[in-house]
């Protein structure tokens, strides 16, 4: 039992449904391998139709068309692989912290750390993913 649960049994409430924040924590491991595999169509499928994916540098990414552009067309990352270094999940959203390490399309070595923020929706798709790059901006 997880320390909510612990405490919501303490107190007399029903324990909370972790049911959904475990679904999620697999869907969004199973996100990066789909990345890191090139299988644009594959990831696509994990958000649902209407999704929105924020990244700092781009319009908002809205439904599986603006997704499949942005991986298409759009970013400017090659190929490389995610190392997830922390997770943390509650209910219907999903944070993970990591890093990256690859090659942009100019040939460019490319190593940072990100942290992503995922809300799952009901259906157990994404329905909201927000990047944030660790970048010396101010």
């Amino acid at each position: 039992m997880s320390p909510a649960s612990n405490l919501a049994t303490a107190v007399g409430l029903k324990p909370p449904d972790e049911r959904p924040a475990r679904t999620g924590v697999a869907q969004v491991l199973r996100y990066y391998e789909l990345v890191d595999q090139g299988d644009v169509p594959g990831l696509v499928g994990l958000f649902e139709p209407d999704a929105v994916y924020c990244r700092p540098g781009y319009e908002p990414m809205v439904g599986h068309d603006g997704l499949t552009e942005f991986y298409r067309d759009q970013r400017v990352i090659r190929e490389g692989r995610h190392i997830i270094t922390d997770v943390v999940a509650a209910s219907s959203q999903v944070a993970v912290r990591g890093e990256f390490n690859g090659v942009l399309h100019d040939g460019r070595a490319v190593s940072l750390r990100f942290s992503d923020f995922f809300e799952i929706g009901d259906g157990g798709a994404f329905r909201r993913r927000d990047t944030y790059f660790f970048a010396p901006l101010v």
